[in-house]
This record gives structure tokens, sequence and C-alpha cells, in this order.
């Protein structure tokens, strides 16, 4: 696998790319990654169409969840959307958050900070930004957001531990957040693992559940739950590719899975631990 600087270009690079493709491609595929599949339409991404804000010039197709069902914005709430692409999930936000709300969406690929901006200046929305920038180094101030959200984006990351510093950081006290991410139980076979495509497919980068699990609570959260938890099937015709016909009859009968889990957890509203550099570790 490359080092971090390498696999950020590659996220930003594939992303530029996608950012052009059409819904059906990205839906077909793994986060709109190459080796599209004609065995399944829908891999990853749940159906938003009936949610109240939804646009479809701005769904691509690349969640895995549907983290703005379950993160219980309120009225006048400003909300921060992680990864946020053309802007699906602010849109849908803003249906929740109303006019007297704000939603910010950060994304690192200019090609979808443009797309995001087309999209919201066609809806006339002045409470939506989209700012160009990393999620491990938010353009926010701190004690900013009431709501965090995210869709299939953490597992790009090659430093979910810095995501996760950041989110404390950018929330209000007592604020949460609900992110949908990939995570894995048991190993990956090793041609998934170093192979960048699938990397920038969500698969090779996302990481162990529990491993996940307790990086949200190593960074001070609490309430920590999982909303919904399903499993993704990765169809055989894209498997081919980076397994041979041993190698993916063992991984299909083996112990490993792949799931899409939707995760809420919240920033105490008094701090009651060590926060890395507060000079009480």
């Amino acid at each position: 696998m490359k080092n971090e600087a390498a696999l950020k270009d590659l996220v930003k690079e594939k992303y530029a790319a996608i950012a052009e493709q059409t819904i059906e491609q990205n839906l077909s595929s793994c986060c709109g990654a190459g080796g599209c599949s004609t065995e399944v339409y829908n891999i990853m991404s749940d159906d938003y169409t009936t949610m109240q804000g939804y646009n479809a010039d701005a769904d691509l197709g690349l969640g895995c969840g549907l983290p703005t069902q379950f993160a219980k914005i309120k009225a006048g709430d400003t909300v921060v959307d992680l990864g946020s692409g053309a802007g699906n999930d602010c849109f849908v936000a803003r249906a929740q958050t109303g006019e007297t709300g704000k939603v910010i969406g950060i994304d690192f690929t200019p090609a979808m900070i443009e797309k995001a901006k087309a999209n919201a200046a066609k809806l006339g929305f002045s409470n939506i930004q989209f700012r160009e920038g990393d999620i491990e180094n938010m353009p926010l101030a701190a004690n900013v957001a009431d709501v965090v959200v995210s869709n299939c984006v953490l597992n790009l990351v090659p430093n979910k531990d810095g995501v996760f510093k950041e989110i404390y950081r950018v929330l209000k006290p007592g604020g949460h957040f609900s992110i949908s991410d990939v995570v894995l139980v048991g190993k990956l076979p090793e041609a998934l693992q170093k192979d960048a495509e699938m990397y920038a497919g969500c698969v090779s980068g996302a990481i162990q559940k529990e491993v996940y699990m307790e990086l949200i609570h190593h960074n001070g959260f609490e309430q920590i739950t999982i909303q919904k938890e399903k499993a993704i099937v990765i169809p055989d015709d894209i498997l081919v590719n980076y397994l041979n016909e041993q190698a993916l009859a063992d991984f299909k009968n083996g112990q490993t899975g792949i799931f899409s889990i939707t995760v809420f957890a919240r920033k105490p509203i008094v701090e009651n631990f060590c926060t890395p550099g507060g000079g009480c570790c």
C-alpha cells in the first residue's frame, strides 16, 4: 500500500473523474471506483429518493448508508458534511435544519466542490456552503457544529484517528455525529488489501469494525451506538479482477465480512477525558 500522501492523491484523482460519471456507473461499482459490475446494480448505496430535500443532480450514488436519516438534525442546527461530494447529504440536511440553520460541506476534490456549488446555485439556497479542504484538518473553527454527518468517506482516509479528533474539535459540547462507513470483520485477501483501485473503491481502505469503534471511544465520544448495519457483497465479476479461482472460493467461504455501519456518538457537554496535547496526560 502506498504512503498517505500518495493515497490522498489517488483518491483526489479518482473522485475528480467520478464527479463526471453517471449515477448508474457509480451504483454498479465500489463507491464509484472501477470494475463496474454486470451482476449487481446497487452494491453499496442506499436509496435517498424518498427523503425530503433529495436532489437527483447531487446524487452520485457514492454512499454506503443514509446518515442524514439517523442524524437527529433539528431546525436551526449547524450541520457539517465530511466528503460532501456533489452535495446530496447537504441538501437533505438543509431540509431538516431549515432556513434558520446552516450546512457546510467539506471536500478536498475541486471538481466535487464545483459540482456542489452549481447544484446549490440552481436551488437558490443561501445557507449552504461548500469548502475545499482536508477533513483531517478542517477549514472550521472549534465548537461550531451541532451535527456532523459523513457517508462512506472515512474509509478513504489513511489517518482515521486524525479525522475523529477533528470531528471532536469542531463539534459543540453536546453535539453529535452520524456517520456511515465501510468496516471489516476478518482479514481481506492480500490482493484486495494492496490494490490501489480497491482502496479508492472504499474496500481495502476499510479497517476492522472493532478498531473503528475503539477509535471513536478513544477520542472521548460517548453514547456510541450502531444505528444500522448491513453486509456489503462484492460481486464475483469485480472480485475476479483481484483473486484467482481458489482465492475467490476461499474468500467467499471464509469468515471475512465487509459491512456498512451507521454510527452515532456524542461529544460530552463537559469534557471528562484527557485530550492529546492538553497537558494532563
